[in-house]
């Protein structure tokens, strides 16, 4: 292992040394070429806006994990998308959203999944039993094995997470 090789490199020759090969793993991956590319393409968009020390040895195992964080987000995404447009099938009396409706409510989604996994899990669980299936406060408390006040502790600290969310996603001027 020569010195050569731990040299910090920049994402430039990260990008010329590196992107056909992580399109390749993303395209094994994922078996869709234009999704990895886009993937590959935010792989080094990320690294533009977040720079890191990589050279020769660290460059493909970071890459690589990077890859599957990549695809587990856009399964992720794809997976609140069709649950969502289910969701609409169910009430066809609803105007079909547009494209750009359309990805608003799943960019919203994304983010309300991200908010829910930073919950402890309890709390996570108490407030998906009780803002989707509709639950009461002593049917989760027994589903939980807690008490009703741990649930209602559980449902506040989800409803605070909630209202932080919805201050950062609404504009400064208040328009929806």
């Amino acid at each position: 292992m020569s010195g050569a090789t731990r040299e910090p490199l920049s994402v430039k020759t990260l990008y010329s040394e590196y992107h056909g090969w992580l399109r390749a793993v993303l395209q094994r991956r994922l078996g869709d070429a234009d999704d990895a590319a886009d993937l590959a393409q935010d792989a080094f968009l990320r690294l533009l806006a977040r720079p890191r020390s990589l050279d020769h040895d660290s460059a493909r195992p970071y890459l690589s994990r990077m890859a599957r964080g990549l695809c587990v987000d856009l399964w992720r995404r794809r997976e609140i998308e069709r649950a969502w447009l289910e969701s609409l099938a169910l009430n066809p009396d609803l105007e079909a959203p547009s494209a750009e409706q359309r990805a608003t409510a799943v960019e919203a989604l994304m983010e309300v999944d991200a908010m829910l996994k930073r919950l402890p899990a309890p709390v996570a669980r108490a407030f998906i039993l009780s803002m989707v299936h509709g639950l009461d406060g002593k049917t989760i408390a027994a589903r939980l094995g807690v008490t009703d006040r741990t649930v209602r502790n559980y449902l506040s600290r989800a409803m605070l997470a909630c209202l932080r969310l919805q201050a950062r996603l609404t504009p400064e001027d208040g328009a929806p």
